[in-house]
């Protein structure tokens, strides 16, 4: 096999299940036909479809972490874990009152790994969403969410845990390199939206106006830095499925929208948006403390591409 990923993945879930007792196999196995709790988004503390890993024991709880690092390079399963642990440091800030904890993330899966040729997983609890679909060992990314609160933690001036810090420094880049008439052009609104547009909507429907300023339009340092503002998003996945999104987006359309004040430490927000790509960033809570970034396939999300293209293909 040319990409080993999927197997990886298949390998990971199989382990998975396999390392849980009957009560948490239930809990985290749904039928990949499922939609409802299958194509779920919940950035938010709320309850969610799967089994609680501070439900499981040693082994459970790890073969969870696995699977959920077949999904994302090195770089943002560092992220991922920051944003975990960031759970203790919000409890410790809000006195202890809401018990957050940094054992409340969920898992689950869709289908079965093991035998079927359809299949998907999800690893998500506060701030923390990945989703994946494997079908006819094809994988299908997105959404991806991280988010960080505090999204900064500092000591004497210097920052002690940043874990969206790139994204941030990366947009503001952007935006100054880009010149007054690009600027004009991004900015699209005074204010910030309270939260990322697309929100936990399963599906999003067309592209989020307005676009902004287009790429075309971008001397060489803007477009340079868009591009790298993307591959930063793209990069959260595995290499090869990385490297393929960053081919199928080569050459098409790109657009960048700015929201809210420029300066450092105000509330702001920022969007890219492509063929069959969302970003958004949003760092508007908690006074300009409490960050959101997610990455989706607003036509491909879980997994609708390759789902039509296995269709087509049974069904002629």
């Amino acid at each position: 096999m040319d990409d080993p990923l999927p197997e990886q993945m298949r390998a990971a879930g199989t382990t998975l299940l396999g390392a849980l007792d009957d009560s948490a196999r239930t809990r985290a196995t749904h039928r990949f036909d499922d939609d409802a709790a299958r194509r779920w988004l919940e950035y938010r503390p709320r309850p969610r479809p799967g089994v609680c890993l501070a439900d499981l024991d040693r082994a459970g709880r790890k073969a969870a972490h696995r699977l959920l690092a077949t999904a994302l390079s090195p770089a943002a399963y560092a992220q991922a874990m920051a944003v975990v642990a960031l759970e203790e440091v919000l409890d410790r800030a809000e006195g202890w009152r809401r018990g957050r904890h940094s054992g409340d993330y969920w898992v689950a899966v869709f289908g079965d790994p093991a035998r079927d040729d359809r299949w998907a997983w999800r690893f998500e609890g506060h701030h923390l969403s990945v989703s994946m679909t494997v079908v006819d060992d094809q994988v299908s990314p997105a959404p991806v969410f991280l988010g960080a609160n505090p999204a900064a933690v500092r000591h004497a001036g210097h920052p002690v845990s940043r874990p969206l810090g790139v994204e941030e420094d990366l947009g503001r880049a952007l935006l100054d390199a880009i010149g007054p008439a690009g600027r004009a052009a991004a900015i699209v609104a005074d204010d910030a939206p309270a939260d990322i547009v697309s929100a936990t909507r399963p599906r999003v429907a067309g592209q989020i106006a307005p676009l902004g300023v287009p790429a075309d339009r971008l001397g060489p340092t803007g477009r340079a830095l868009l591009d790298q503002l993307v591959a930063v998003y793209l990069d959260r996945l595995p290499p090869q499925l990385a490297a393929r999104e960053a081919r199928r987006l080569a050459g098409g359309p790109l657009h960048f929208a700015w929201a809210g004040p420029t300066g450092p430490g105000q509330r702001h927000y920022y969007r890219v948006q492509g063929d069959d790509l969302l970003i958004e960033y949003d760092n508007t809570a908690d006074d300009g403390n409490h960050a959101h970034t997610v990455l989706r396939r607003p036509a491909s999300d879980f997994g609708a591409d390759v789902l039509a293209a296995h269709h087509a293909e049974a069904h002629g």
